[in-house]
């Protein structure tokens, strides 16, 4: 009994060990200390991903008018708007290949565009954020560790009644040897599963910190979206809008048909597993090897991309419902719109 519990704590002490060296070395190296965030976009990018970034565009064209609801869940372009950032464009770009309207598909749309995926990869070049994928096999090893340990504290309670059936003299309960260890490999296990599903990397959580603190006193409504998501959004019409445009955007995702492919090679069941961050990117600075492919989009990057970067010779994109391209020439075209 000695020896098996000698074993059980050597057992857990090397294996969260290997855990958490593990872990650190997937997350990507910082570009430095004064690695920052450069605009709201990004900042966006790291509270909700591809999502917030369009909702912030979506926040600033309805909030000044150059977006117009013409029904519940319908938007229109006023005759004459204007984009002042990517993302805005990617927007409008978006409603052109909507002629419905629904503002669901725009979002969804928009966030696949390359200039917002783009922001992503920019992010993990710099180590803000981890990309897709990377955590996903430490996760499974931090919530193995987690089981295995939650079921040997049972199992020590059996093995402690048959000590006591075997040797009826004074002894230390074999649960007493071994609980703390396994406890402590439950609560490490849990830890590190929920540091590995983060994106965000430690830079990149001080990072937003200090853009949240420059922009403290900035009420405009976009700007707190950025920071905050749509929690930061206090406008009830503007979150009349935008929160049946996120539940349609996870149906639309849902119903995209294939299966999308991570940096890793990890698959997904459909695109709503990869929500509220849709984001497919490349971790070798477009190398080739990923691949996302979804019936309501289509991406195409011109530099690291993760939805058809046209730096990757095995990276592609196809869509049935929406198309989008690069400025570098890279495109995927689709059959229809909706």
């Amino acid at each position: 009994m000695n020896l098996l519990a000698l074993a059980i704590w050597i057992a857990v002490i090397v294996s969260s060990f290997l855990l958490m060296r593990g872990l650190r070395s997937s997350r990507p190296a910082s570009a430095g200390p004064a690695a920052g965030l450069h605009d709201l976009s990004e900042a966006a990018f790291v509270v909700g991903g591809p999502g917030t970034v369009v909702d912030v565009a979506l926040v600033s064209m309805l909030g000044d008018g150059r977006l117009v609801v013409g029904g519940p869940g319908i938007v229109q372009v006023h005759p004459g708007s204007w984009a002042t950032n990517p993302t805005e464009r990617a927007v409008l770009q978006a409603h052109q290949g909507a002629p419905s309207g629904w503002l669901y598909q725009v979002r969804y749309t928009a966030m696949c565009d390359p200039a917002v995926q783009e922001i992503g990869d920019a992010l993990a070049a710099r180590g803000l954020l981890s990309p897709p994928g990377s955590g996903r096999p430490w996760r499974r090893l931090a919530l193995l560790q987690a089981a295995v340990c939650a079921l040997l504290i049972p199992v020590s309670l059996v093995l402690t009644f048959v000590g006591f059936v075997v040797d009826s003299g004074p002894q230390v309960p074999f649960i007493a040897k071994v609980l703390v260890v396994l406890v402590a490999g439950i609560l490490v296990g849990l830890i590190c599963a929920a540091r590995a599903k983060s994106r965000v990397t430690p830079a990149g959580r001080r990072a937003l910190l200090a853009t949240r603190s420059a922009h403290r006193n900035d009420p405009t409504p976009y700007v707190q979206t950025a920071l905050f998501g749509l929690r930061g959004l206090r406008d009830p019409y503007l979150r009349q809008q935008l929160v049946p445009a996120i539940r349609g955007t996870r149906l639309a995702a849902a119903q995209s048909g294939p299966r999308f492919r991570s940096t890793d090679g990890a698959s997904y069941g459909s695109a709503a597993e990869l929500l509220p961050v849709l984001w497919c990117a490349t971790s070798d600075g477009g190398s080739g090897g990923s691949s996302c492919g979804g019936g309501g989009s289509s991406c195409g990057g011109s530099s690291g991309s993760g939805c058809g970067s046209s730096g990757s010779s095995g990276s592609s994109c196809s869509s049935s419902s929406s198309s989008c391209s690069s400025s570098s020439g890279s495109s995927c075209s689709s059959s229809s719109s909706s």
